[in-house]
């Protein structure tokens, strides 16, 4: 499938796998909406895309927690940027990682509150116009972690479970439409996540990389790009994907 021209909304686009997704579209010519929290950053990533070759660049500072902030930002956007062919739900978070009963509470709503709830808002907003025109790809953004919980991350991993089942819902629901679903599925990946989940503490977040070569935000982009790529017809429901040093969420090979 040929994606010149072809409008994508990213959220959670400031960086990370949602930049290197970005950047990805943008190489192939396309129209990005790009949407999310860090305006500057955005700014940023609008910027080099435009570099790389993306058709035009639109972005919106955007919230996915608030439901109210994501139907207006779809319902108030520019005629020439209202049809959606690809959603990439990419906005999500960790927090903490702590004993089920230990747990904050703040950081339990932080986490189900985008990576559930806003995933929900932002699909609710955008998929009944690819109803309508016949036409669209919803890529979500899973993890390993919805397969196989690990330890002091129950909330995390039940929340990417989520995803999961909204995902093969969605597709369900979609059944006799032409709009496509799709879960990308990584295992660990070098970006922010860690750092934000602890909080900017940079030692902690730096040792859940220790001894391993991870994934790139890069290797999770060239996966997004390929399912949306395929012709037409062909739906790839879900793509996991991990670096060589793990073989699911919990069983890591660390070089001393």
């Amino acid at each position: 499938m040929n994606l010149k021209g072809k409008i994508v909304l990213i959220t959670g686009a400031s960086s990370g796998i949602g930049a290197a997704t970005a950047f990805a579209f943008a190489a192939e010519g396309a129209r990005l909406l790009l949407a999310a929290r860090r305006a500057g950053k955005l700014a940023e990533v609008a910027s080099r895309a435009l570099e790389l070759g993306a058709e035009a660049v639109h972005s919106i500072d955007l919230d996915v927690r608030n439901n109210r902030a994501v139907q207006r930002a779809i319902d108030e956007l520019p005629p020439e940027w209202a049809e959606i062919e690809v959603l990439v739900n990419n906005a999500g978070l960790s927090r903490g990682l702590d004993k089920l009963y230990t747990g904050k509470i703040q950081d339990w709503e932080e986490m189900i509150d985008t990576n559930v709830k806003g995933l929900l808002y932002v699909s609710r907003a955008v998929v009944p116009g690819m109803v309508v025109r016949h036409s669209g790809h919803v890529v979500n953004l899973g993890s390993t972690a919805g397969e196989l919980p690990y330890p002091n991350g129950a909330v995390y991993c039940a929340s990417k479970a989520a995803e999961r089942s909204i995902n093969d819902g969605l597709r369900q629901d979609l059944l006799g439409t032409p709009v496509r679903v799709t879960s990308v599925d990584p295992g660990t990946v070098e970006t922010d996540f860690s750092l934000v989940r602890f909080r900017g503490d940079e030692k902690r977040a730096a040792n859940v990389y220790k001894g391993i070569t991870p994934l790139t935000p890069e290797d999770v982009a060239e996966a997004i790009l390929w399912a949306v790529s395929r012709p037409a017809h062909v739906n790839i429901a879900r793509i996991q994907l991990t670096s060589v040093d793990q073989a699911n969420s919990l069983l890591f090979h660390r070089e001393a």
